[in-house]
């Protein structure tokens, strides 16, 4: 840096030290009206979502979910690997090659947190900043000294407020020691949030807020997508997340967040030391992203759709495989939408002679498009990455990309 660009950022660091200076923190009432269609839109379709499929379907989603978050917010980052290398990993499978392997390890630890952390918000609000603590905590402490180094080698600690002061890009956040005085402010408006709409909003500012803050010295995004995740855990139930979103627009989402840094612009602008119009246009884009993610998924567990491509997908494979028949068709699309079966059961639904059936139920274990927990235990419906491209197009496209 030259010595114009330091006084630059030692005078900007010194302006932020008081809670006031990053106000507003919510929308006012007449913003709340403009967005509040596309808030409603966002609950209502997650709460029909709640009865799509049938719960082991869900739970299996749950996982692609998480796997696909780990991927999508590290790639945000710049630090993705490919999905068939988290699945790998997932097996205890790592990469000869060293980055590729701290990659996979980053991931593991990714998903491992979010799980952790979804089980913590069964018993208080994701909306403070000791679960923010938490969900940087939950991340770190996965991860041997050497993964966790920030961009100037310096070991990250997990849960850590830093206390130093920094600047990222052209902004320069509160300085360390003023950090306290801005969490507690963040608990104050958003701790005590309540109805679904409501939560759904304040938590997009949130989301903005706390990145500008930057409480860590680093992991403040991959952090701060976790909260929100689990922030709207409950009203998701894990079956969609904002950080795929983030990842398919990535340039929006860091303009969005960019605009919102803006200082107020002109007595038309609110009353806060930040934008107003800037804030609200991050709470559009993110409610934007939220509406596009449960609009996708809704449409994926229509169970006339899910039928379909079912149906599609078998007979696609049934021209490749001559262990896939069609007779699969029905048993899988009863599981999908009414739960695991026993195995005697499968059989009979297929229509097979007890040999064909048993090989046909064989090879879909094999190819994990059933699952089950035991050797003879009831079978359930699995989404092996290969079957996304035909069964949920769209969802997860990166993971029909080739291996480098």
């Amino acid at each position: 840096m030259t010595w114009d660009s330091i006084k630059t950022a030692k005078k900007a660091a010194e302006m932020y030290d008081s809670p006031h200076q990053f106000e507003p923190l919510l929308l006012t009432e007449r913003q709340l009206d403009e967005v509040g269609a596309l808030g409603e839109s966002v609950v209502l379709g997650s709460v029909k979502l709640a009865s799509a499929a049938h719960e082991t379907t869900r739970a299996t989603l749950r996982e692609l979910v998480r796997k696909m978050n780990s991927f999508y917010s590290n790639r945000i980052e710049g630090q993705s690997t490919h999905p068939r290398n988290i699945e790998r990993a997932l097996q205890n499978d790592f990469s000869q090659k060293p980055e590729e392997a701290r990659l996979q390890r980053i991931a593991l630890a990714h998903i491992a947190a979010e799980q952790e952390l979804e089980g913590l918000v069964e018993h208080r609000s994701a909306l403070t900043s000791t679960f923010l603590t938490d969900a940087h905590r939950a991340l770190y402490e996965r991860l041997e000294p050497g993964d966790r180094l920030s961009g100037d080698g310096e070991v990250i600690i997990p849960g850590q407020v830093r206390t130093r002061d920094v600047h990222v890009g052209r902004h320069i956040p509160p300085t360390g020691a003023s950090l306290p005085a801005f969490l507690k402010r963040m608990d104050d408006v958003y701790g005590s949030s309540r109805g679904w709409e409501r939560i759904l909003i304040n938590m997009a500012c949130a989301h903005h807020r706390v990145a500008w803050v930057h409480p860590f010295l680093d992991g403040n995004g991959r952090a701060t997508r976790l909260q929100s995740h689990c922030s709207l855990w409950k009203l998701s139930e894990g079956l969609w997340s904002p950080s795929r979103g983030f990842a398919r627009s990535t340039e929006a989402y860091y303009a969005a967040l960019h605009n919102a840094d803006s200082p107020r612009r002109g007595d038309l602008d609110g009353r806060g030391n930040l934008s107003a119009s800037g804030l609200l246009e991050w709470v559009k884009y993110f409610l934007g992203v939220c509406d596009d993610q449960v609009t996708y998924m809704s449409k994926m567990l229509a169970l006339d759709g899910i039928k379909q491509r079912i149906e599609a997908f078998v007979i696609f494979r049934s021209t490749q495989d001559k262990g896939i028949r069609r007779e699969a068709i029905l048993p899988l699309t009863h599981i999908f939408g009414l739960g695991p079966v026993a195995r005697g059961e499968f059989a009979q639904m297929t229509g097979l002679g007890e040999r064909n059936a048993r090989s046909l139920l064989s090879q879909l274990l094999a190819d994990g498009l059933l699952v089950s927990d035991t050797a003879y235990g009831a079978v359930r419906f699995g989404l092996p990455l290969d079957s996304l491209g035909m069964l949920f197009p769209n969802l997860y496209p990166e993971a029909n990309l080739p291996l480098d």
